[in-house]
């Protein structure tokens, strides 16, 4: 070390700009938290100018929305950064107000999956604000380049903004975009470890990134990144697991699982499945196991052939010595023709056999399916229920069998028959009863609107309304939403213990889940008997809601009932901590005897 002076400016440089990186929330839908990795991975690409300090304030820690005001008011930052998604923009615009009423606002940015949507709404109510439109870490390195004078607005790469006249003068009323920010370039995505304990604190799961992108183009998905994947390499890991490491290791109560939140963990290219198996013995070898997602056609694809079936078949079972603890697939649908609609660029009978390959592989999977869509026939969900309802598609482990013979095996339906669990498909089936939304920019949202379906846009959840094709189904639809955000957050509540918990706890709590699929399944084959008794030409929703509400009103009784003895008997296996929040979240559930929306959407049903 050498000593030296630093001036005023210098120290000026060092230690400003204040950012503070905002996390939102609604802690009444989703009621135990997620390391938040959207503003950690900006603290450490902000961080990593060595310019300025940088604080995070994530509402899943207890933090209310007035004690980000306070925040703010106390520490005075010269730049917030929002992170905001759907469902909350109800708590973006109570902030922006307060931000911008104050004697001197900061510089204001707003990123996340509903912002970007939301750029027109948001400039016209907020002038000053610069909406992020990508990648964040480039571009929250490049507003804190333009608070410094270094960089000019324009130069600021991924954002969105009210542009000026050229030459300066009078603002215009039309909104401009700087260069966007591919996610190919954005291999570098770790985050800082602020907040790990304190989710721990609060029994949150860890989450980390290995990828970025997704290899499709489904048409029912607006994000920008379509098509386009990119991964870290498995040499770039071990530091951050290393530190992840130590958090752990003081809550040795949490299980040692991290969550990958790729939306394509294996990803494309010819050493994809060398990079996925390394990726995944690197995770292990630092003690950890490991869940994440990716498409079915990594196990089963149209334009491979019998060699590449068994080497991939290969790789998934070597996945379960790897440290695999789970994977999620994004099936969407059993029936071709939804499918083809949705430009999944699969087919009923491969995902049938890819299903059936993964249960065979002794591969713990759950899926992503959506039920509704407000193009589908009726004959699209009498056959989206009957695949729902397959028995013939979770198949026994065959850990005996060797990967040519389940290879071949799982073509044949016979052979199915003959290994199958007897287990229906839809226990695996993440969340029952999902509807399609037309989500802002989204392919799908186009073909509903060229059909007459769409009408009136709601930028505030990043969507259009629309009818559907077929009014009975519309019908279904609606009430069946209402029956998902009616017990989401208890749902939400079993499936977050169920990734914190290891052994005879975490098999119960995944027990009781699948009561939840038992009610809403067999709720879906009465919604198609009281279909069948209208008729399509003659539209009466008033009498058809009627007899909806109250099936659901008494299918709703039934599974109070059920709940109440699952709930006693998951409670008796959990500690004191998990007991006590999933037995308050069960007396909120069981006390609530109003149908409405919560508005908490997803835009690719994950």
């Amino acid at each position: 070390m050498s000593l030296g002076t630093v001036s005023a400016g210098a120290v000026h440089r060092l230690t400003r700009p204040r950012v503070l990186l905002v996390a939102l929330y609604h802690p009444e839908y989703f009621p135990m938290p997620r390391f938040p990795l959207a503003i950690s991975d900006l603290a450490r690409a902000a961080r990593a100018m060595l310019t300025g300090q940088v604080r995070m304030v994530d509402m899943q820690l207890g933090v209310s929305l007035a004690g980000i005001t306070s925040e703010v008011e106390g520490w005075s930052p010269d730049i917030v950064g929002i992170s905001a998604t759907f469902g909350q923009h109800d708590l973006m615009e109570r902030l922006l107000d307060h931000l911008n009423g104050l004697p001197q606002a900061p510089m204001v940015i707003a990123g996340g999956s509903l912002t970007a949507r939301n750029e027109k709404l948001l400039l016209d109510r907020y002038p000053n604000l610069l909406i992020a439109r990508g990648a964040g870490e480039p571009t929250i390195q490049d507003v804190i380049g333009h608070w410094h004078g270094d960089l000019g607005i324009s130069d600021i790469r991924g954002i969105g903004y009210n542009g000026a006249a050229r030459g300066g003068g009078m603002a215009i009323g039309s909104f401009r975009r700087t260069a966007s920010v591919a996610n190919r370039l954005q291999t570098d995505i770790f985050p800082e470890l602020d907040l790990l304990p304190r989710t721990f604190q609060h029994r949150g799961v860890a989450q980390l990134e290995g990828s970025r992108g997704c290899t499709n183009f489904c048409s029912f998905c607006p994000r920008g990144h379509k098509g386009t994947w990119a991964g870290a390499l498995p040499r770039q890991l071990p530091w951050i697991l290393r530190e992840m490491r130590r958090v752990f290791d003081r809550h040795p109560e949490v299980s040692r699982t991290l969550y990958l939140v790729d939306e394509e963990f294996i990803g494309r290219g010819p050493d994809a499945a060398g990079r996925a198996l390394d990726m995944a013995r690197t995770v292990h070898e630092a003690g950890f196991r490991w869940e994440s997602s990716c498409r079915i056609d990594q196990v089963c694809s149209l334009d491979e052939d019998r060699r590449w079936h068994i080497e991939r078949a290969r790789m998934w079972r070597a996945m379960l010595g790897a440290g695999l603890r789970r994977c999620l697939f994004g099936v969407e649908s059993g029936v071709t023709s939804i499918l083809e609609r949705f430009n999944k660029e699969t087919t009923s009978e491969q995902n049938a056999t890819g299903i059936r390959t993964l249960s065979a592989l002794q591969v713990p999977t759950r899926f992503t399916y959506i039920t509704f869509d407000p193009l589908m026939s009726i004959g699209e969900l009498e056959a989206t229920y009957a695949f729902q309802g397959r028995t013939d598609l979770l198949m026994r482990p065959l850990p005996e069998m060797d990967v040519e013979q389940i290879v071949d095996g799982v073509r044949d339906d016979q052979f199915a028959a003959e290994h199958a669990a007897g287990e229906p498909f839809y226990r695996g089936i993440s969340y029952m009863l999902v509807s399609m939304e037309c989500l802002i920019g989204a392919a799908y949202t186009r073909a509903a609107q060229q059909a007459g379906l769409t009408r009136d846009e709601r930028p505030s959840m990043g969507r259009v309304d629309a009818e559907y094709a077929d009014w009975r189904i519309g019908v279904c639809a609606r009430h069946a939403q209402l029956w998902v955000d009616r017990n989401f957050a208890l749902d939400y509540t079993f499936k977050s213990l169920e990734k914190v918990l290891d052994g005879g706890q975490r098999d119960s709590v995944r027990q009781a889940r699948l009561v939840v699929k038992d009610a809403a399944y067999k709720l879906l084959g009465q919604m198609l008997s009281l279909i069948r008794t209208h008729d399509l030409e003659r539209p009466d929703p008033e009498a058809l809601e009627s007899g909806l509400v109250a099936v659901m009103d008494r299918r709703i009784e039934e599974l109070k009932a059920e709940m109440r003895l699952t709930i006693t008997a998951v409670t008796a296996n959990l500690s004191g901590q998990d007991a006590d929040r999933l037995t308050s979240e069960h007396r909120r559930w069981a006390d609530s005897d109003a149908w409405h929306s919560i508005n908490a959407s997803d835009p690719c049903g994950t």
